[in-house]
């Protein structure tokens, strides 16, 4: 009798267990349908905004483009039809291609388009139709200066070249600019293309305070290099800052000034090569010939060069006596011993003599010439200083002219 009923509380026990665990399992599915059932009315409750077809929002009422030309739209809302799933799949694949239509160039990920922009609105006109160049057959550069006080920069806008010599027409062509005094450092650019007038459109910025700009000037220097790496001094523009900042924002042309076609100065010019070779700390000067000097007798002429170091005589030099003739020929070479922590307190002085009648007189002075840096001289004088030192070893040649003795 105590097994039967031992028996039966356990069996009770068992049934209480399975049926209080199928009332949870009932309860968790209850639960979870419910939950989807309020998920999917949420949705259903909010409406869908169909697809304007006018643009509905306007970014621009300014004076340089119409309203209707950037059109921003609304994109479809996507719907779900709870019913068939592939209806649901279609409905997509529509809505898609309903906002890809809609859908401008510039847009937000893939779904959201902003509005459409016009490249008219950014289209540059061509380079031809902006600078054009000036009437004549001289080669000139075009170029724009513009100084900003604030940041205290030069900005040098470089644009082209127009009318290049037949001969230079295959080569690439470089530009270097420096700003003197005190710019060692070129800045080069390069053609982008070749022809009578190759195009650069670059720009180059100068970091120089506001007091001195008006004792600078820029030097642009044109070169033609061949394909053998070979190459020649097209012509130059000295281009003197001081009241010219005024002209900032304008287009520029410069004639370029080339070696065939420069005037004489008044007393004649002189053409000078110089090298400097740091490891010897030796300095090479070329006297090489002259042109257009005023001679006053029938005698030869010398030229007598001095080295410098401050207001001292380092040492003097004399080249060979050629004959009297308005344009001689020197071809003279000379060296000096000179260290390189005195390349900028020393220059050069050369004066073109021309011997007396009656020896026990002195020469007769034609015309002086100094070289060196910024605390001797100026312009050419001061570019072909600084060429040299920036070119160690390389013969650097330029025609000067002479100025009176003071």
């Amino acid at each position: 009798m105590a097994d039967q009923v031992f028996l039966s509380a356990g069996g009770l026990s068992v049934g209480l267990l399975l049926l209080l665990l199928l009332g949870l399992m009932m309860y968790c599915l209850w639960k979870k349908k419910k939950g989807q059932t309020q998920y999917e009315e949420l949705l259903s409750t909010v409406p869908s905004v169909p697809a304007p077809s006018a643009p509905v929002i306007l970014v621009s009422q300014g004076s340089w483009a119409i309203p209707s030309e950037i059109p921003f739209t609304l994109p479809p809302r996507l719907t779900r039809n709870h019913g068939d799933p592939k209806t649901e799949e279609t409905e997509e694949v529509e809505a898609q291609r309903d906002i890809l239509a809609h859908r401008g160039s510039l847009s937000v990920r893939s779904w959201y388009p902003v509005g459409t922009v016009l490249a008219g609105l950014y289209s540059t006109p061509p380079l031809n139709e902006v600078v054009a160049p000036p009437p004549g057959m001289a080669t000139r550069l075009c170029f724009s200066v513009e100084y900003r006080h604030s940041s205290e920069q030069l900005m040098v806008s470089l644009l082209r070249l127009a009318n290049l010599p037949p001969r230079f027409h295959g080569n690439i062509t470089l530009v270097e600019l420096r700003l003197l005094p005190d710019d060692r450092r070129p800045r080069q650019s390069k053609a982008r293309g070749t022809g009578p007038d190759p195009e650069f459109c670059d720009c180059f910025v100068f970091q120089v305070s506001g007091m001195c700009v008006p004792q600078s000037t820029l030097s642009v220097c044109v070169l033609s290099v061949e394909q053998d790496g070979k190459s020649h001094a097209v012509g130059r523009v000295l281009f003197t800052l001081e009241g010219e900042l005024g002209q900032a924002g304008r287009v520029l042309w410069k004639d370029l000034e080339t070696e065939d076609d420069t005037r004489c100065s008044e007393l004649g010019d002189m053409q000078i090569s110089l090298s400097y070779s740091p490891a010897l700390q030796r300095l090479s000067v070329g006297v090489l010939r002259a042109r257009g000097l005023q001679l006053l007798k029938d005698t030869g002429v010398c030229v007598k060069v001095n080295l410098q170091i401050h207001t001292q005589v380092v040492k003097t030099k004399r080249s060979c006596i050629v004959k009297v003739d308005n344009n001689p020929y020197f071809d003279h070479k000379m060296t000096f011993k000179l260290r390189s922590q005195h390349m900028n307190e020393a220059c050069l002085k050369f004066e073109l003599q021309q011997a007396n009648n009656v020896r026990s007189e002195a020469p007769v002075l034609l015309g002086v010439l100094v070289l060196g840096p910024f605390m001797y001289a100026r312009g050419p004088q001061l570019k072909h200083w600084m060429d040299m030192v920036n070119a160690p070893h390389e013969q650097i040649k330029l025609w000067h002219g002479l100025s009176r003795a003071t």
